[in-house]
């Protein structure tokens, strides 16, 4: 298993590098389509001077979009997620040369790298992904637990975008006697319930004894222990749990994160949150904006800012209602404002006063706050922090998902808060909004839950 993860990480090293030669490849086609066999030399040495700052940017870019990461990926993430890193990294050049006094680096060979660029990479990232689906093959994976958690899990598996995980096998009783009946005709076992200990030990036992692969599911159990701190006292060595809390020292590094960035932003959209209240108000009748109670940090309500994207008097009757799909009380410019996100813009105000966060769990509405708090007793620990206007389960939830699975990206968040994941989540927002399914509202989603079966050449052991 060491070897396999030192080869991973080889492997990757080995793609970064081939990434950084093609990106160098990039800019020089890019001064000779410019240029011809005739670039001036100061021209070219501003990009040798910047060059250092181009990679670095680059490398630090592909890392939090997860370009090295390959088995959650399909064709058409490579594709976004290419096109957004190489528009980002061509402003950075600009700002930076800019700044730096390097008036010497043509934008006209900027914008030419950036068509370049983005062919050239994208090609060369389907080229690693053919590669390592051919060679990676797919992994036939073992679901234990209760029926309906195995339901659940196998639904997952199945409408994942990357298909790499396949569902063999299904144990529903009996599990540590199925499993290691049957262990030799898979990779992986994901332990999708929380099972009685005995049982689960020797799942474990059997798990290390042949070298394969363990997924646990996010229950609070397992959450509880992500993130520990490891203490030494005297002979013995004790694990310190973490609470689901970001410190003190980082929470105040990321309340000034985010003033300096709804400050910047609130600039910059301007322009596009006044012809938007502009075509709000010319479209249907009732205000631009709209309030509405939320709950964030501490159970504390406050009056979320949005513009309005349904009728004045959408709930009149029919009081609080989650948002589905295809309301019919969106307007027709409010169903345009949602798939762009420019409905939430108005929040940048909410971040600025304190109210939430540009990275949080999404507020919910009192009204449905109680009700998940009457579901599921940790529903709570989601409020010690602000709510955000992003947040871990946009990113990497999806649509449909519900509360409580939601609950469990929020409360993972918080568990692995860093100023970095942050970032990561910020510029992973960027990607989600060419995603149909993702687009369709990032607080409202209708709490799905359906009811799922197994697979008919999925075997099932009682």
């Amino acid at each position: 298993m060491v070897q396999e993860e030192r080869f991973s990480k080889t492997k990757k090293v080995v793609i970064g590098v081939m990434d950084i030669l093609l990106l160098h490849f990039s800019m020089l086609l890019s001064f000779y389509l410019k240029f011809g066999n005739a670039v001036p030399d100061r021209n070219y040495e501003t990009y040798t001077n910047s060059f250092v700052f181009i990679v670095l940017t680059f490398i630090f870019l592909n890392i939090l979009f997860g370009v090295y990461i390959l088995y959650n990926k399909s064709m058409t993430d490579f594709l976004y997620i290419t096109i957004i890193i190489q528009v980002i990294l061509t402003l950075a050049i600009m700002a930076v040369t800019f700044a730096g006094r390097w008036f010497a680096f043509p934008r006209s060979v900027l914008i030419i790298n950036l068509v370049v660029s983005t062919l050239v990479l994208f090609i060369w990232r389907v080229v690693v992904y053919k590669i390592y689906e051919k060679f990676s093959g797919s992994k036939k994976v073992m679901v234990v637990g209760f029926e309906e958690d195995v339901k659940s899990a196998v639904f997952n598996f199945e409408n994942s975008k990357s298909k790499r995980h396949k569902v063999t096998l299904a144990v529903l009783s009996n599990y540590s006697e199925n499993v290691a009946a049957h262990l030799e005709e898979v990779d992986i076992v994901y332990l999708a319930s929380k099972i009685k200990d005995q049982e689960k030990t020797k799942v474990y036992e059997l798990l290390m004894q042949s070298d394969k692969k363990l997924f646990l599911n996010t229950s609070f159990e397992n959450l509880i222990m992500v993130n520990p701190n490891i203490m030494n006292i005297e002979d013995e060595s004790i694990i310190e749990v973490s609470q689901f809390k970001i410190p003190s020292e980082d929470d105040a590094i990321k309340r000034i994160v985010d003033i300096l960035f709804s400050l910047v932003l609130i600039i910059i959209t301007s322009p596009i949150m006044l012809i938007t209240a502009l075509l709000v108000k010319a479209t249907s009748k009732g205000p631009a904006l709209y309030k509405q109670v939320r709950i964030t940090q501490e159970g504390s309500e406050f009056n979320i800012l949005k513009f309005r994207t349904m009728s004045a008097t959408a709930e009149k009757e029919s009081g609080p209602v989650l948002a589905t799909s295809n309301d019919a009380r969106v307007t027709s410019i409010g169903k345009y404002l949602r798939a762009l996100r420019i409905d939430e813009l108005p929040q940048l105000i909410n971040v600025l006063l304190g109210e939430m966060s540009m990275v949080g769990p999404r507020p919910e509405r009192p009204f449905f706050v109680d009700q998940f708090k009457e579901q599921n007793p940790y529903y709570y620990l989601r409020h010690n922090v602000r709510a955000g206007i992003t947040g871990y389960a946009q990113v990497y939830g999806k649509y449909a998902t519900d509360f409580n699975s939601k609950l469990n990206f929020d409360l993972l968040y918080i568990k692995k808060y860093s100023l970095l994941l942050d970032i990561k989540i910020m510029l992973q927002t960027i990607k989600i909004l060419f995603d149909k399914v993702s687009s369709k509202g990032l607080d409202e989603e209708a709490e799905l839950g359906g009811n799922h079966s197994i697979s008919s050449n999925i075997k099932i052991l009682n």
